[in-house]
C-alpha cells in the first residue's frame, strides 16, 4: 500500500512539473507590402492605391488581410501565437484593421507598431496576446543611415513566470543595389541592435532577449554572425544564439526564394540563458522552424519545385501571401 502511495505522489508530482509549464510560440512574417489604400502625401505609396499601376483596390486590401489573419492562425496549430512579428506594414491603421476586423478579431490581439522614416512607409509591428505578455513599455530606436530606413521595435513585457520578456522585431535595409554595396548599411543597423540589447543584458537581473525579423542578411553574414555576435547553438561562445543556423544551407530550405535559390532572410535569435534547462524562460528545442504548409506555395514555371505564393508577381495581382514564408520558435516558460 505504502508503495502504491508513493507512486501515486511521484506521477502527480511529475505531471504537475509538467503542467506548470506554459508553451510560447513567437512567430515572424514578412507581410509583403501590407499597404491600405490611402495616400500618404508625406511617403512614396503610389504604387498600392486605387488608381495605381498594382490597382490596390479594397478588395484585394481585404482579402489581403484575410491571408495574413490565416496564416497566422495557421501557425498557432491548437494554439495561437503569443508574440506575432510582422514587417512590410504601412502604418497602425492596417494593424488595427487586422486585429479587429479580420478573422484575428476573436483572438484579442494587442500590438505596437513603429512609425519610421523609411520612404516607402513601411513599420514593423508586434501582436500580443495580453493573457501570456503583460506589456510594460515600447520603444523605437531610431538608426542612423545616410538614407533612411526601418526603427528596430523593442518591447518589454511580462510573461507568467514573472520575468520581463525583451522583444526586438527588425527590417534591416534591403539588397536592392547590390549585396555588397548595400552590406554596410546591414553592419550598421546590427551594431545597433547589438548596443540595444547588450543594455538589457546588462540591466535585467534574468535576462531574455527575443530579436526576430527580416534581416536581409543570412546567418553566417558578417552583419549578424559578427557585428550583432548571434552564433550557432553549436558554439560555446557568445551571448546570442540565432537559431536558424541549424537549417543553413539545407537544400530547397528557406524562407524566401530568389531565382533558384532558398535563402533564410528571416530569423529569430535569442540570448543564451534560453538554452538553459535552469531557466524560467527557455527553448523547447534549439532550432528554429519555416511554415510552409502547401497553401503558401505554388509552382515555379521558370526555376523548377516550389516558391512562395505572393500577392504579386511583378505589377500581375496574384492573389497569393507573400514573397517570404513565417518562421518561428516554440517557449517553455515556468509558471
Amino acid at each position: 500500500m505504502r508503495f502504491f502511495l508513493f507512486c501515486f505522489a511521484a506521477f502527480f508530482c511529475s505531471f504537475s512539473g509538467l503542467q506548470a509549464q506554459s508553451g510560447f510560440r513567437v512567430m515572424f512574417y514578412n507581410t509583403e507590402n501590407l499597404f491600405d489604400i490611402s495616400d500618404d502625401p508625406d511617403k512614396a505609396d503610389e504604387d498600392f492605391l486605387p488608381t495605381s499601376t498594382h490597382f490596390w483596390t479594397f478588395a484585394r486590401y481585404k482579402e489581403k488581410q484575410r491571408h495574413l489573419a490565416q496564416v497566422i492562425s495557421a501557425v498557432g496549430g491548437w494554439d495561437t501565437p503569443a508574440l506575432v512579428g510582422l514587417c512590410e506594414v504601412e502604418n497602425d491603421s492596417v494593424i488595427y484593421t487586422l486585429t479587429h476586423y479580420s478573422p484575428l478579431r476573436e483572438l484579442g490581439y494587442r500590438f505596437v507598431v513603429t512609425n519610421s522614416p523609411d520612404r516607402r512607409g513601411i513599420d514593423v509591428a508586434l501582436l500580443y496576446q495580453r493573457d501570456k505578455f503583460k506589456l510594460i513599455r515600447s520603444v523605437s530606436h531610431r538608426v542612423s543611415l545616410p538614407r533612411p530606413t526601418r526603427d528596430i521595435l523593442h518591447v518589454s513585457g511580462q510573461v507568467i513566470s514573472g520575468d520581463t520578456l525583451d522583444v526586438f522585431v527588425c527590417h534591416f535595409p534591403s539588397r536592392l543595389g547590390g549585396e555588397k554595396e548595400t552590406e554596410e548599411l546591414r553592419q550598421t543597423v546590427a551594431l545597433t541592435l547589438k548596443m540595444k540589447a547588450d543594455s538589457v543584458l546588462h540591466i535585467r537581473k534574468n535576462p531574455a532577449i527575443v530579436m526576430m525579423g527580416d534581416f536581409n542578411d543570412y546567418p553566417d553574414c558578417k552583419s549578424l554572425n559578427q557585428h550583432l555576435g548571434a552564433k550557432s547553438p553549436t558554439d560555446s561562445v557568445g551571448s546570442y544564439v540565432n537559431l536558424m543556423f541549424p537549417l543553413l544551407n539545407k537544400a530547397g530550405v528557406g524562407s524566401h526564394k530568389f531565382e533558384s535559390e532558398w535563402g533564410i532572410l528571416d530569423q529569430i535569435i535569442v540570448n543564451r540563458s534560453f538554452l538553459s534547462d535552469k531557466s524560467n524562460i527557455r527553448v523547447k528545442q534549439p532550432t528554429g522552424n519555416i511554415f510552409s504548409d502547401n497553401f503558401l506555395l505554388e509552382e515555379d514555371t521558370k526555376f523548377g519545385g516550389k516558391r512562395p505564393f505572393r500577392t504579386y508577381t511583378g505589377f500581375k495581382y496574384t492573389g497569393g501571401y507573400s514573397d517570404h514564408l513565417p518562421v518561428y520558435i516554440d517557449l517553455i516558460i515556468r509558471e
